[in-house]
């Protein structure tokens, strides 16, 4: 199977490889090859050479695709910023990253707010609409009257990828070697074609922003194989079901907080859509509770898969939907490298034991200017880990606990928040919910529940006791939440990631 969209370009030129879900735009494949063409000219006429860096800030749109695919042939390294980002977090990014190149769009707060004056004189700058001021160039216009044809010495770019930023500033990852040639299959795509039989047939549906790390590598993986992307302006549960039904989808991504916003639905509406075209709904980015996952497969089928792995790309499992169904709440067994549990010496634990998730594999990585943190993320046989907590079964299934720097220290026990957090959102009153360690002056720490209510006039005191006897009924004594609090909305990137760091900072500085 080939995997570079060039080579639908030629086979299928017309056919769409990128609509938006609102009808708003679209690129046919020849369409996204001739822009991809102009933008590695554009790059190149700036001096950019391969490994040179380049940034996008702009919402779901279609201009992601050419800007990457342009940035991919021409060798460099491409940056997403989220959207969101304050004009101080946009210029850390592009300072730390090296970015020379920015593309951007007056709908972003950071521009609004004149993010020119925040970037270095050195900034290259374009905006995807007419440019605010002479300052800025309109990227259309710029591209316009450059070659379709390919540039003289194309080499393969990657993605350069930030962490989320979710427990401080965000590091960037910087991929293995580059200068590969175009079309050699990206191991994202080898796994889209083999373990989930994307291909020219598929139409795969994204709902999540396209700066993070999974919606765009995946969206860029079905192109890559030749199948119909939708790109949804931003998620909302009964439009997703909606286009599912109207473009018979047959492959989509989704993150557990998706799942859980549609079952929130009422029944009658999750029942008035037909979903029966869809093969593959696969989701990551946090664990997903058991009883909300068996939800799913009850209502869309044997569809549901789900992955485990981080931006860093060295070590990956996969919960096929007969793997989950005979080993409930694992993330499947490892298919990117093997999968050990190590005790804080880093050294490897029995079967059922608790501790630290590492993986064995040659996929090189490195945080970009930080070989601390490299080294960090590996122990003395060379195993890496992403950070997270959990535990391997007698026949290889990964189980994950939390992330290390969530847990919280009560009275000398270790309480992993996720366990209580799982329960907490299947109660029909909450709509959201983070379980983290406030200070407590006997124990250290305390387990408090901060609850997004399902119905925000809902009486809180009564809400807070019918969710104590929810717990009391299912949670031993030390992981019972000491404090109930509510918010009328928890802190989320846009990608379902909890923020807990904000959450623990305002606790613990107000202690």
């Amino acid at each position: 199977m080939n995997m570079y969209p060039r080579h639908y370009a030629k086979v299928t030129p017309e056919k769409i490889a990128v609509m938006m879900s609102d009808g708003s735009d679209s690129l046919s494949f020849v369409d996204l090859e001739e822009s991809a063409n102009r933008a590695a000219h554009l790059f190149r006429s700036h001096g950019l050479k391969a490994g040179d860096k380049v940034a996008f800030l702009l919402p779901n749109c279609i201009d992601v695709f050419p800007f990457c695919w342009g940035a991919q042939r021409a060798g460099l390294l491409f940056v997403p910023i989220p959207t969101k980002s304050t004009t101080d977090e946009v210029a850390y990014l592009l300072e730390d990253s090296g970015a020379e190149l920015l593309l951007t769009s007056s709908y972003c707060p950071a521009v609004k707010e004149d993010i020119f004056h925040s970037l270095t004189q050195s900034t290259i700058k374009y905006l995807i609409e007419p440019p605010l001021s002479q300052e800025w160039t309109h990227w259309e216009t710029a591209i316009a009257n450059l070659p379709t044809h390919p540039i003289a010495d194309e080499s393969a770019g990657k993605a350069m990828l930030y962490s989320s930023g979710t427990t401080g500033r965000p590091k960037g990852i910087t991929p293995g070697a580059l200068g590969a040639p175009l079309d050699e299959p990206e191991l994202l795509y080898q796994f889209m074609a083999q373990g989930f039989h994307v291909d020219d047939n598929s139409v795969f549906l994204s709902p999540a922003p396209l700066y993070h790390a999974a919606p765009l590598c995946w969206t860029m993986g079905a192109q890559a194989l030749g199948a119909r992307v939708i790109i949804m302006p931003r998620f909302d549960p009964m439009e997703t079901l909606a286009i599912i039904e109207r473009e018979k989808v047959t492959d989509a991504q989704f993150v557990p907080t998706h799942f859980i916003r549609m079952l929130k639905m009422p029944e009658a509406d999750r029942k008035r859509y037909d979903v029966s075209s869809l093969k593959m709904a696969v989701h990551a980015a946090a664990p997903c509770p058991i009883e909300i996952k068996q939800q799913m497969f009850d209502w869309w089928g044997d569809v549901i898969y789900e992955y485990y792995g981080g931006s860093e790309a060295f070590g990956l499992t996969l919960a096929t939907p007969e793997g989950w169904k005979s080993h409930p709440g694992s993330v499947g067994e490892a298919v990117v490298g093997t999968a050990y549990i190590c005790d804080e010496e880093g050294e490897p634990l029995s079967t059922g034991e608790v501790g630290q998730i590492y993986f064995e594999s040659d996929l090189e990585f490195t945080y970009h200017k930080d070989p601390g943190k490299t080294k960090k993320a590996q122990n003395k046989y060379g195993w890496r880990t992403y950070g997270d907590i959990g535990y391997l079964d007698e026949d290889g299934f990964l189980y994950l606990t939390d992330r290390k720097s969530f847990m919280i220290i009560s009275g000398g026990v270790n309480i992993y928040p996720q366990e209580i957090e799982n329960l907490l959102i299947s109660h029909p009153d909450v709509a959201d919910v983070a379980v983290i360690g406030a200070p407590d002056p006997d124990f250290g720490e305390k387990v408090v529940a901060i609850i997004q209510p399902a119905d925000l006039t809902q009486d809180k005191d009564k809400l807070a006791d019918a969710l104590n006897a929810y717990c009391r009924a299912k949670l031993s004594a030390i992981k019972l939440p000491k404090q109930i609090d509510f918010l009328d909305e928890l802190p989320r990137t846009e990608t379902g990631k909890m923020m807990k760091r904000l959450l623990r900072d305002e606790y613990w500085a107000s202690n």
